[in-house]
């Protein structure tokens, strides 16, 4: 029997613990979309205790503890955070099979040298190490991702950012990983919202473009832009209940924006064709830019009102849209091709079901401009598991150019989630090893370690442009 999450955790065969021992271990991490906070990575943040860095917005183990049964008030509410971690101690110690008993045990593992279990019988010893260990400076933000082989970081921010963090850390000379803005126009897309007019409001001030036209709202867009451009943004990314492509005329599109601004809902085929017209127009401009667009599409979000009425979003209620717009993704693609206009394009499906429909996509747009220019995104956020990160490659395998993926990000807000990094790269080494343990590639470490180094970090370097040393 295997000991527990020993260093060959996952790597069932001798090909695969070379390829990870040898290529994919000491591989940095160049993390190109996530959530964290870049005020606490300039203000190089000391965190006071391991809740805070556990349990603080973490909504993948809010929703495991309630569905332990454990009350809101350990969760969300009021308790101390030592209640809390107890908690989370004592659900965590019979989380077997999900993929939270793995990724707390790693970042014990790497952060604080833990190689125990932890439950409800160890919780008072974790407890008062980690606290210990956070307590120290080499524990402070700048230096967990210093600690974690970090290169350059991606956070998600809306275009009436002012970036103010963004320049203090690239002026900031004691500092060296790259933290980049990327754009994240949602609140700028979404007229159906009741907030949507004062958000143009925002968005006309920050710009100083006065926006009372379609038009005027895309030159502001594109005013914008050119200041995260400034900022070396080179990202950009959607978050999509839908992917949507219903064509209107433009005056169509002008007379659905001044009714919204008018203070008038709009309808659903309404607002499918303005969001239509809206990710044409960017799609456009980061073409132009040589902008990467990133389309995570597929949850349904907030499905329990009474606990969003009173905790807001982002905690925990959401769930997979079981819709396939494997059409509509074709055709929004196709309509930016036709014209020269199709940026390079990596497409996440929250629903696995997808897999395949994407990858028979990205084979209809791909061209000499970029290896693997159409990209099929990791197993996101409810598949960023072991079967779903199998699933989602051997798909890609099967269909497409797994050698040219742009492999794993950490879509998190935690400073200590860089060790999913780790646990994808395991699956990606045990899984390529059982090929060719199985006869199905031959063993040629030249073109192995290459394929491996590539989907660990070299591919993202190129496919982004970053001025980074590959690896």
């Amino acid at each position: 029997m295997k000991q527990f999450m020993d260093k060959d955790f996952l790597l069932q065969t001798e090909t695969a613990q070379k390829l990870y021992a040898d290529y994919a271990k000491d591989t940095p991490i160049l993390d190109y979309h996530c959530h964290i906070n870049p005020q606490e990575i300039y203000e190089d943040r000391q965190f006071e205790n391991i809740t805070q860095v556990w349990l603080g917005g973490d909504h993948y183990k809010w929703r495991f503890m309630r569905s332990c049964g454990v009350e809101e008030k350990y969760i969300t509410g009021d308790a101390t955070d030592k209640e809390k971690f107890f908690k989370w101690a004592e659900v965590l110690g019979k989380a077997i099979g999900n993929p939270l008993f793995h990724w707390s045990h790693l970042e014990l593992q790497k952060y604080f040298g833990y190689h125990g279990v932890l439950c409800q019988k160890t919780a008072e010893e974790v407890w008062e190490l980690c606290n210990k260990r956070l307590a120290e400076k080499d524990m402070s933000v700048r230096n967990i991702i210093r600690q974690s082989n970090v290169t350059l970081i991606c956070t998600t921010d809306d275009p009436v950012d002012s970036l103010e963090w963004h320049k203090k850390i690239a002026e900031d000379a004691s500092f060296d990983v790259q933290v980049l803005p990327a754009w994240r126009p949602d609140k700028a897309m979404n007229i159906e919202k009741t907030t949507y007019i004062d958000y143009i409001g925002t968005l006309s001030e920050v710009s100083g473009v006065k926006i009372t036209t379609f038009c005027e709202l895309c030159k502001a867009l594109s005013a914008r832009m050119d200041f995260f451009a400034s900022m070396g943004c080179s990202v950009s990314d959607h978050g999509l209940e839908y992917v949507m492509y219903t064509p209107a005329a433009d005056e169509e599109i002008e007379a659905i924006f001044a009714k919204r601004l008018g203070g008038t809902a709009v309808t659903r085929e309404e607002e499918l064709k303005f969001k239509t017209a809206f990710m044409t127009f960017v799609g456009r401009e980061y073409a132009k830019r040589g902008w990467v667009l990133q389309l995570h599409y597929g949850c349904k979000r907030d499905n329990n009102t009474a606990m969003f009425d009173r905790l807001g979003p982002d905690t925990g209620y959401d769930c997979i849209n079981n819709y396939a717009p494997s059409s509509e993704i074709a055709d929004y693609l196709n309509a930016l091709n036709k014209d020269g206009s199709l940026p390079k394009t990596i497409i996440y499906s929250l629903n696995p079901n997808d897999n395949q429909a994407i990858g028979t996509i990205l084979g209809c747009f791909q061209d000499s401009t970029a290896v693997a220019k159409i990209q099929q995104g990791s197993a996101w956020w409810f598949n960023d598991h072991k079967t779903g990160m199998q699933d989602q490659m051997i798909s890609l395998a099967n269909l497409g150019n797994l050698s040219g993926f742009v492999g794993m990000l950490t879509d998190s807000r935690s400073f200590l989630s860089y060790t999913r990094h780790d646990y994808f790269r395991r699956i990606l080494c045990n899984l390529i090893g059982n090929w060719v343990e199985n006869g199905e590639f031959p063993q040629d470490y030249d073109i192995l370690g290459e394929i491996v180094r590539g989907i660990c970090y070299n591919n993202a370097v190129k496919y982004f442009g970053f001025d980074l040393q590959l690896a």
